[in-house]
């Protein structure tokens, strides 16, 4: 062989090798990070060992000798495994997501540094008793000794995005709930919303658009800015539909349950994501035996079991937040109008660092009702007229929060009294609680600060520079919406109504579609006994309420082409179950989809998207009492009727299906359509990182069903996407504690590079659970390893 071949072989061997070589140095580089699971490691901070037997399914048993070391090692596991995602999570609430994005970050950090949520974070520790604060302040000290002792490199995304993460401190722990305030009382955004329809519609015919809760659908205990007068518009607007989150829970006597004790079932639904909010974890100390969900960055189990309660959360949905349009003074428009007069905004500067770009300075004015948002939200300033701003009032805005302490207590009550004594220091979010214990109660209690107005009922901003709308204080603890051992040995709520007409206090007008409650209640009905694994079973029930609620109206239709004739033939003989492997809910589906356009798209224009919904309850509306909306207003010379609507987007339905599947409708799947992508925040922007570590997986259910597979159908590229639903499910047996059954959506690790980053996602899609029990030596006899930490 000539030299000369032999050069370009040798570069072409190189060309090849030397790639691969890099690429595999690398990945074994970054392997190198994953923690150790078992031996020992000494470190600052502790006063006494502590064992940590992590089990197969990666989930730390934390066994210490005194409960402040229990707060040092679960930091220590939560920075281990999480430590992106905590990071993350505080940069979000800080307003300091710019400093690793750019300018893509500015729209979040202005609105985080508005509400000043950093600042109040560290206000409200010194709100918190001694041990609490304690507490963060020994969990802050596990993270930080992980921080200081970890050996190899920190995960990947630490890499792509070239940063050390800063050390931990208490204040930051206090941020995620403020974030969790804030994502479960968005009702500013539905009072905007209105006021932009204001500007369009008449009141009369808004409320045509959001037909009120039924009357016999489920209850879990039974001046002037825009020519209109504020009085008829709070009487006459009710919200927009659709819920922003959603959850199930229900708790059964010991009668029910057959066992003589409590069954507990709850699933919070939020965001799916890589890796899934919660982090399973069990605790045990003297006076604290505590297991459940964990969120990385808090050191209290947020929902779980003790040793002799259990609970479980869903969100009321209480209007909470209130805009006020302030008039600004017109000789000095750095002040604004109070009936006391004229008073000076409280101002700041924010400093916004910007990677690849400069310093933003954020001026930002304070009211006397709260920050102003018109400042830096459009859709506030469409809203607010020439000479005024709007404020923002909010309870979760408080400088004094202690809901991390109601944690702290709720993780140790004992019964009723005790676990009531907790949830009195809950602020922000409100939150439906539910419970049980060894004893054989149960009982349902809704914590949190709802204020009470002098007039009206927040559903759009109202005037500011006087006090004829202001807060006069927050509902009494003890008239919250409440019960104990009810009659019917059940409790059951799915986001839908709590409260009876006649309840004294004002929560909210909205409240969400019942259909998940109702289905929950019928299968409790159907059954005699519901122990755990019935409790297991209800939580995979696909069973759509609304579709067959729906669906008869929707078939009176006479077709004309072959497709839809075979498509009505297939809905006719379903029976409403949200199978991943059928047909039907692909086609019911997106035929709803096109009816919401149908219907109300022409009415509404460029708003349509903003108010287009998955909720049935406008279309059943609109088919049985209002089919005046049939009628489409753009086609001068005809008058469409709801048969009309039907037929045209049953066959737009049936066309983009096709373009989508091909053409043979018995190959079409509602798990083509219907899938959890469970994306990571950031690696899923990535080319090639994005299928790398893609962990996204087809689903039953949808957003209407007990196992529920929210998606947003306003996305035109995939409106059935499962991008919200049950990140966390567990079941309490409190009949005996240590059979309490748990799971998540992702893994119990953050790190792509692990197996258990994404290892539960089959059993999370098919409805398994496992337990989280046993003593130190049976949990280690199985586990993936022991780790002892011992004081320095």
């Amino acid at each position: 062989m000539s030299w000369q071949k032999r050069t370009v072989l040798v570069a072409l061997t190189l060309i090849i090798i030397l790639p691969a070589a890099v690429i595999g140095g690398g990945w074994l580089w970054l392997r190198s990070g994953l923690p150790q699971l078992d031996g020992a490691v000494t470190l600052p901070g502790l006063t006494s060992p502590v064992e940590i037997a992590t089990d197969r399914n990666a989930v730390p048993h934390i066994f210490a000798r005194s409960q402040q070391d229990a707060y040092f090692a679960l930091g220590y596991v939560h920075a281990r495994d999480r430590m992106w995602q905590m990071d993350l999570n505080r940069r979000i609430g800080a307003g300091r997501l710019s400093e690793l994005i750019g300018s893509a970050g500015l729209r979040y950090d202005r609105l985080m540094r508005v509400l000043g949520f950093q600042a109040s974070a560290e206000a409200s520790l010194q709100a918190l008793a001694p041990e609490v604060r304690q507490a963060l302040d020994s969990y802050s000290a596990g993270v930080n000794a992980w921080l200081g002792s970890h050996g190899g490199p920190l995960p990947l995304e630490f890499q792509v995005l070239r940063y050390q993460p800063e050390p931990w401190k208490p204040a930051d722990s206090l941020l995620w709930g403020k974030l969790m305030a804030l994502q479960l009382s968005g009702n500013y955004n539905d009072e905007l919303l209105r006021a932009r329809l204001m500007q369009k519609f008449p009141a009369e015919t808004i409320r045509q658009m959001y037909p009120d809760y039924p009357a016999g659908a489920p209850v879990t205990l039974a001046s002037d800015l825009t020519g209109l007068e504020f009085d008829r518009l709070h009487a006459s607007l009710p919200p927009p539909l659709g819920p922003a989150t959603a959850s199930n829970e229900w708790v059964v006597s010991g009668e029910r349950s057959g066992t003589g004790k409590p069954v507990l079932a709850n699933d919070p639904h939020l965001q799916l994501g890589a890796p899934t909010l919660w982090y399973l974890a069990r605790i045990e100390a003297p006076g604290l035996s505590v297991t459940g969900a964990t969120v990385p960055g808090v050191p209290f189990t947020v929902l779980g079991r003790n040793d002799r309660i259990s609970w479980g959360f869903t969100t009321t949905g209480s209007d909470v937040q209130d805009l006020y349009v302030e008039r600004l003074d017109r000789s000095d428009p750095g002040k604004y109008l109070t009936p006391d007069g004229p008073r000076p905004f409280e101002l700041r500067t924010e400093t916004i660092k910007v990677k690849d770009a400069d310093d933003e300075q954020l001026v930002v004015r304070t009211t006397r009702h709260g920050p102003v948002l018109s400042d830096i939200e459009p859709r506030a300033v469409q809203a607010a007229p020439e000479g005024h701003v709007i404020s923002l009032a909010f309870t979760g805005l408080s400088d004094r929060d202690t809901t991390a302490e109601a944690l702290w207590r709720l993780n140790r009550a004992p019964d009723w009294e005790g676990f009531k004594a907790a949830l009195r220091l809950i602020q922000a979010p409100q939150q439906n609680i539910v419970y049980a214990d060894i004893q054989g109660n149960i009982g349902f209690y809704t914590p949190g600060l709802v204020p009470i107005r002098r007039k009206g009922d927040g559903s759009v901003p109202v005037p500011g520079w006087n006090d004829e709308y202001a807060w006069t204080g927050a509902i009494p603890f003890e008239e919250l919406p409440q019960d104990f051992n009810p009659a019917a040995g059940k409790i059951v709520n799915a986001n839908n109504r709590v409260t009876s007409p006649d309840y004294r206090w004002f929560l909210t007008s909205r409240w969400d579609d019942w259909y998940r409650a109702a289905r929950i209640e019928q299968v409790l009905e159907a059954n005699r006994r519901h122990d755990v694994d019935a409790a297991e079973a209800l939580m995979r029930d696909t069973v759509s309420l609304a579709a067959r609620d729906l669906l008869p109206l929707m078939l009176k239709i006479n077709p004309v082409s072959q497709n839809a004739k075979a498509a009505l033939d297939m809905l006719r003989g379903w029976d409403g179950t949200m199978s991943r492997d059928r047909t039907e809910p692909l086609i019911y589906e997106w035929w709803a989809r096109e009816l919401h356009r149908a219907l109300y798209a022409d009415e509404l224009g460029p708003l349509f998207p903003e108010v287009m919904s998955a909720s049935p309850r406008l279309v059943l509306h609109i088919l049985t009492k209002a089919p005046q909306w049939c009628d489409d207003v753009t086609t001068a010379d005809a008058r469409e009727t709801c048969e009309d609507m039907l037929g045209r987007s049953l066959d737009r339905a049936l066309v983009t299906l096709s373009e989508r599947h091909g053409s043979d409708m018995t190959k079409w799947r509602w798990g083509a359509e219907h899938r959890a992508p469970l994306a990571h925040q950031v690696l899923s922007r990535v080319p090639v990182l994005k299928d790398l570590f893609d962990i996204g997986i087809e689903t039953d259910g949808g957003n209407h069903t007990v196992n529920r597979g929210g998606s947003s159908i306003r996305d035109d590229g995939a409106p059935f996407s499962h991008i919200h639903g049950a990140g966390y499910r567990a079941i309490y047996d409190m009949s005996d504690p240590e059979n309490s059954r748990f799971m998540i959506s992702t893994g119990q690790s953050g790190n792509p590079l692990s197996s258990h980053y994404g290892d539960l996602v089959e059993q999370w899609r098919d409805g398994r659970h496992f337990t989280i029990s046993g003593t130190l030596e049976q949990v280690t006899s199985e586990s993936l390893g022991r780790l002892t930490l011992r004081p320095e």
